[in-house]
């Protein structure tokens, strides 16, 4: 299912993540799409807000991967901007995040397209300058069907 949002603000955009955050269940993954700051970590950030996460949430573009375990779930924040090699991705072992026991967001998820599982949600961030410096039109797409054998059957891992 497809859903399209605008948003006219940053405030704006963290409330359409907190929404997001409040509605999330173990195991989902949340893939990000957009370009350099265009909103997806002001988007995240209310979604940890939604989660009750209390530590200061960043984007991990240096480090990959943020952990948070204060919220109602365990969110695991990638930025895979910088992988140049997919193989990167086995090696901090991100197919234990994806299948674990927490929510999983992931920005710049197009260089993570082959290890993200089918089920995934998939958010995309657009500016338009014509309808303002903050105007975003957020896309939100969900499977509406995770196939036969659900999550279980994409783990690599099985």
């Amino acid at each position: 299912m497809k859903t399209v949002n605008e948003v006219f603000s940053p405030e704006e955009t963290f409330e359409l993540g907190k929404t997001f955050g409040n509605a999330a269940k173990q195991g989902e993954v949340y893939a990000f799409y957009g370009d350099l700051g265009v909103g997806k970590t002001v988007f995240i950030k209310g979604f940890a807000a939604g989660l009750g996460v209390t530590e200061d949430v960043v984007s991990p573009t240096f480090t990959i991967i943020q952990e948070y375990g204060s919220g109602r779930l365990p969110m695991y924040h990638f930025d895979v901007y910088r992988i140049d090699d997919p193989d990167e991705l086995f090696e901090i072992g991100f197919e234990e995040y994806v299948y674990g026991e927490g929510v999983t967001l992931v920005e710049w998820a197009e260089k993570a397209e082959e290890f993200l599982p089918k089920d995934r949600i998939m958010i995309r961030i657009e500016k338009d300058f014509e309808k303002g410096a903050d105007y975003r039109k957020i896309t939100v797409e969900t499977p509406e069907e995770y196939g036969e054998g659900g999550r279980e059957a994409d783990d690599p891992r099985n």
